[in-house]
């Protein structure tokens, strides 16, 4: 399950976050997941749950965006759902498209933390 590996780097970085920000503890971290991006946002979750433990997220959430996958056509322009199974032709003209616009996202957008005596 190499979800536990990207919760792992999520926690390091947002504890890397709150050390530079003045060491509060992280309340939230919000990230964006694509649907193909190859990873399972509720494994995610739980792996982040997992990964979280004796740091300074250990009461922290994961707030997960999911992006679907959109793909857009080259000879019309047309942006399109991609779907599951992945399917790259275009429902306007009927061509195939190998641009991908969105849907392999895997970042993180934000660390959250509390506030001083809070």
């Amino acid at each position: 399950m190499h979800e536990l590996s990207i919760a792992t780097a999520i926690v390091e970085h947002a504890e890397e976050t709150a050390r530079l920000h003045g060491g509060g503890r992280v309340s939230a971290v919000r990230v964006r997941v694509g649907e193909m991006a190859g990873a399972v946002p509720d494994a995610l979750r739980f792996s982040f749950d997992v990964a979280r433990e004796g740091t300074a997220l250990e009461s922290a959430r994961l707030l997960v965006e999911e992006v679907p996958a959109r793909a857009r056509c080259t000879p019309c322009g047309t942006d399109f759902a991609v779907g599951t199974p992945p399917l790259m032709w275009c429902p306007q003209c009927d061509q195939p498209s190998r641009e991908l616009v969105g849907g392999r996202e895997l970042e993180v957008v934000a660390v959250e933390l509390e506030e001083a005596g809070v």
